[in-house]
């Protein structure tokens, strides 16, 4: 009898209700513009990477777009490619490479949990955490890829913090140590929720 009430369909919408439900789809050009915006990081990394590439064969056009894409200003010219400007140019491209990732949590968990079923069960590349994927797991990963990104400027900026003044050096620091914070109070409450929704069941 149970399962007999649990098969019934559920009856349909009335016209106002049905309406405010399919406003989500007005989300739909916000995550395809995301996806756009996908395009232009891949574009960019493989630019920056064609640069690297060539700089590392002698190429001075490519080295000096490199420098000026760093930001990476020195009293001595640069003919040739050093350890910092190699490891500032890998810290961007992963910097690219973590934004990539956290615009794919953004697209395929925001698309889930606030618009549509994309019906990934079963499928061999559906991503781990989308399986139990909620607005509360979202943001807490979503605040740990912002913390990685963080962390990433952060370690930039240090590697090049002659082009810095103090101020700024002490101001991404403060700004780091925020997000990590936020990130440990996100999850912090996701865990006392979760135990009070816990208890009620």
């Amino acid at each position: 009898m149970n399962d007999e009430a649990t098969l019934k369909p559920a009856p349909p919408l009335r016209p106002l209700p049905n309406l405010i439900f399919a406003s989500r789809w007005l989300q739909l050009p916000l995550y395809l513009g995301l996806i756009a915006a996908q395009g232009v990081y891949v574009l960019h990394f493989l630019v920056e990477l064609w640069h690297l590439i060539e700089a590392a064969f002698g190429s001075q056009t490519a080295l000096q777009a490199l420098i000026a894409s760093i930001g990476y200003k020195t009293t001595a010219p640069i003919t040739s490619l050093n350890e910092t400007v190699i490891m500032l140019v890998v810290l961007a491209l992963i910097d690219v490479v973590m934004i990539s990732n956290l615009l794919i949590m953004v697209i395929v968990g925001g698309y889930e949990t606030f618009v549509s079923r994309m019906n990934l069960e079963g499928h061999r590349d559906q991503p781990e955490w989308l399986s139990h994927v909620n607005a509360s797991v979202l943001k807490v990963k979503l605040a740990t890829a912002i913390i990685g990104i963080s962390s990433i400027h952060l370690l930039k900026t240090f590697i090049n913090a002659d082009n810095y003044t103090d101020r700024v050096l002490v101001a991404q620091t403060a700004i780091h140590i925020t997000f990590l914070l936020s990130a440990i109070a996100i999850a912090f409450t996701d865990k006392i929720m979760s135990g009070i929704a816990e208890r009620r069941h």
